[in-house]
């Protein structure tokens, strides 16, 4: 009779000890490290979503927009540098208007001058999105031929801004200009 009332008491007394060794440890330790550890992959899962349906969205209205728009935007406001396009096309330019280049520098917005390569002396820092580099011009022609010259870039398809005119004195009628245009570029 007494082990009729020792085995149950026993039995409880194991299960006791089994709970506050291995089961309520387990169970606030790993198995709750689990459940927070999913719970945060579920929020995370929910921003990737919200992420993606964002992004469709943006492409979507993307899409939207005329391709010759697209285009002609790019072609305002580029998303690289490109100085040997741009030099060939004020070359072009210079030559319908009459003028003649003879120098071209491209520096940066702090004025280290890089000859023709402008990657490498852009700022690296990416506060504004819009860059500037500005090109340093030397020109030969007549009057008529800079006022041509500087139409043609009031006109132009790309952000162009004159920042600087300097005008050298010629008995023949013929002038010496020093010229210095800033170019934007969408970083």
């Amino acid at each position: 009779m007494i082990s009729n009332r020792v085995l149950p008491l026993f039995a409880l007394m194991l299960a006791f000890g089994i709970f506050f060794t291995y089961v309520q440890p387990a169970w606030t330790g790993s198995i709750a490290a689990t459940g927070n550890a999913i719970a945060a992959d579920d929020q995370a899962l929910a921003a990737a979503s919200a992420y993606i349906a964002q992004q469709n969205t943006l492409a979507a209205a993307r899409n939207a927009i005329d391709p010759a728009s697209l285009t002609r935007l790019s072609t305002f406001l580029p998303d690289s540098v490109d100085n040997v396009g741009l030099i060939l096309d004020l070359n072009a330019l210079a030559a319908r208007s009459g003028l003649s280049l003879s120098n071209i520098d491209v520096t940066s917005a702090d004025g280290s001058t890089s000859g023709t390569s402008a990657i490498s002396a852009l700022p690296t820092a990416r506060v504004n999105p819009v860059g500037s580099i500005d090109l340093s011009l030397s020109a030969v022609g007549t009057y008529a031929a800079l006022q041509s010259f500087l139409v043609g870039v009031e006109r132009s398809q790309r952000i162009l801004d004159v920042r600087d005119v300097v005008v050298r004195g010629s008995d023949t009628g013929v002038y010496n200009y020093q010229m210095k245009l800033r170019l934007f570029w969408l970083r």
